[in-house]
């Protein structure tokens, strides 16, 4: 019998993500003085701060090295950002050994080819509905919200409604 994923959803303690393509559309605009522009969506800023807020690890796994990027994430309260990341596996490893996890307790979100080694790992992997087929072939679940509209936000309510901690009014206590 196939075990559905929100039967793994209650053992999730960490999430992992992605940058582009993920947290954001993967779009970059290139400014005449050569920065790239990324887009985040606010709703998945707000539901990375509650699960924070509610004891979930929150740590971000980026190919890209963008400043501004580990800066906003930062400023939601992510402590665990590492960017430059080409061989993501490494990061995870250290993760894992950091936080004394077991592949069981982590969820990944990741769009593209290199997030596919952690992928095979983790006991909860996701994509947006964006991702490319490999990656989508490698996930337990498929948001069916696209990379950096909210697809984030999607995985987080739905990992923090099952453990009931996911409240549904403001709580001024955030």
């Amino acid at each position: 019998m196939e075990i559905s994923y929100k039967q793994l959803l209650p053992k999730i303690t960490t999430f992992i993500f992605d940058v582009d393509g993920v947290l954001t559309n993967g779009m970059l605009t290139i400014m005449p003085s050569g920065e790239l522009v990324r887009h985040m969506n606010v709703k998945d800023g707000y539901a990375m701060k509650t699960a924070l807020n509610k004891g979930f690890r929150v740590c971000i796994i980026s190919g890209g090295t963008n400043e501004a990027v580990k800066s906003r994430l930062a400023a939601l309260g992510i402590e665990d950002i590492y960017l430059g990341a080409h061989n993501k596996i490494v990061q995870y490893k250290e993760i894992v050994k950091k936080y004394n996890l077991t592949h069981n307790e982590v969820l990944y979100m990741g769009d593209d080819i290199p997030d596919i080694p952690v992928m095979q790992k983790v006991a909860m992997p996701t994509c947006p509905n964006d991702a490319v087929p490999e990656v989508q072939q490698t996930a337990k679940y498929i948001s069916n919200i696209k990379g950096g509209e909210g697809c984030v936000r999607d995985v987080i309510e739905q990992v923090l409604k099952v453990q009931e901690k996911w409240d549904n009014y403001f709580d001024a206590t955030l």
